[in-house]
């Protein structure tokens, strides 16, 4: 299935638009939740809401080697029918 496709199919699904961006803080997470526990509720709370979920790659890599590791299971806990964009931009 094409990304297109892909993202048809989500959109039609969920009857939803909405991508949410994945960029934790950890100053502004609950405390003593990891960010792999939090992306994690929040897909949880939001699947069925939203066509795309969207992890903002520099806030992971601030984070050392555990933020790039909390990246990488976030990515892979995402529902498979959901589209996955990496934001890779810089500057924001």
């Amino acid at each position: 299935m094409s990304f297109v496709e892909k993202l048809a199919s989500i959109v039609r699904r969920n009857q939803s638009l909405v991508c949410i961006g994945l960029d934790p803080d950890p100053e502004l997470m609950p405390e003593g939740v990891s960010v792999f526990e939090f992306n994690k509720a929040i897909i949880d709370a939001t699947c069925d809401l939203v066509c795309a979920y969207k992890p903002q790659f520099a806030f992971y890599e601030a984070l050392g080697q555990a933020g790039l590791d909390a990246l990488t299971r976030t990515i892979r806990y995402i529902p498979s029918q959901i589209v996955s964009i990496g934001d890779a931009k810089r500057g924001d």
